[in-house]
């Protein structure tokens, strides 16, 4: 392949994770954090991979090990091995908001299972080697017996984060912060009905592939929105600041106006012509003359 060829190619994102050697559900996190960049094609058309991006992350050192642990996620039970702790003391750690969450799934009794990047696990016991061992400091049993799980709080923030970080578009941008408030929310700060519409349209999936089942929806539906008052108060705000952007550069789209007939304007009334005795004489000789001699 001549680097020409490599600079136009591009790949889809099921040829992309082979070319890569990841599963499909890894690159998918890989793109999600940024660590794959994807070209802009149409606006319907799916993301896919440039040649050039492929041949960069071949050719990095560890490849594909480097890439593959870069987007390794681990359940408590496995990330309490890894750090060689206590389930128990993973969950609270995670509770009070020291592990960030970066996936979460629906097990078959509908219990949410949350994942972390072990990358990050594995950072975090190094920097905290204090909280890995002996009592619970004070703050945290206070946290903990307030009865707090900020697990879904804080993947909401860095899933908002990551979508806020992947456009520059400030209706997006507005779409994208309020796809974590309730609709009420929402509509009292975007009074306008357009404005909703098009937040709407616009508004991003935080979870693909949403469950099938109505009971497994309505619990990923609950871990969609905003449920502290400190959380939706600070999602409020920025809405409203972003609404205020994407105003300044767009209107957001609205209807056409409806044409009322009566308002057409209409060309000059011809009004019909009426012939003196004079006139239709002068037209009946003209037509006898072309008409020739009667034989």
């Amino acid at each position: 392949m001549t680097v020409k060829e490599s600079a136009t190619r591009s790949l889809a994102l099921g040829r992309a994770a082979q070319a890569l050697d990841l599963k499909r559900g890894e690159l998918d996190l890989a793109l999600q954090l940024g660590h794959i960049r994807t070209t802009s094609g149409a606006s319907s058309s799916p993301p896919r991979v440039a040649q050039q991006e492929i041949d960069r992350l071949r050719g990095a050192r560890g490849f594909p090990g480097a890439l593959r642990e870069r987007v390794r996620t681990v359940g408590a039970a496995e990330g309490a091995r890894l750090i060689s702790i206590s389930p128990a003391r993973f969950a609270r750690l995670a509770r009070t908001g020291h592990f960030t969450p970066v996936r979460f799934y629906l097990n078959r009794y509908r219990a949410v299972v949350w994942l972390y990047l072990a990358e990050e696990v594995s950072e975090f016991a190094l920097a905290h080697a204090d909280l890995l061992s002996g009592r619970t400091p004070a703050a945290l049993r206070a946290v903990l017996d307030a009865g707090e799980d900020r697990r879904a709080r804080n993947w909401r923030g860095r899933r908002l984060g990551l979508l806020l970080r992947g456009t520059e578009d400030p209706w997006e941008r507005a779409a994208a912060i309020a796809s974590v408030l309730d609709p009420i929310t929402v509509a009292e700060v975007a009074t306008d009905p357009y404005e909703r519409s098009y937040l709407r349209v616009l508004r991003p999936e935080l979870v693909p592939g949403r469950p099938e089942s109505p009971a497994a929806h309505e619990v990923a539906e609950r871990l969609l929105l905003a449920d502290h008052p400190d959380e939706i108060l600070w999602h409020r705000v920025s809405l409203a600041e972003a609404l205020r952007e994407a105003r300044e550069r767009r209107p957001a789209p609205r209807p056409a106006p409806k044409t009322d007939p009566r308002s057409v304007p209409r060309g000059p009334r011809l009004m019909p012509v009426r012939r003196s005795p004079h006139s239709r004489g002068l037209l009946t000789r003209l037509r006898l003359r072309k008409a020739g001699p009667v034989s």
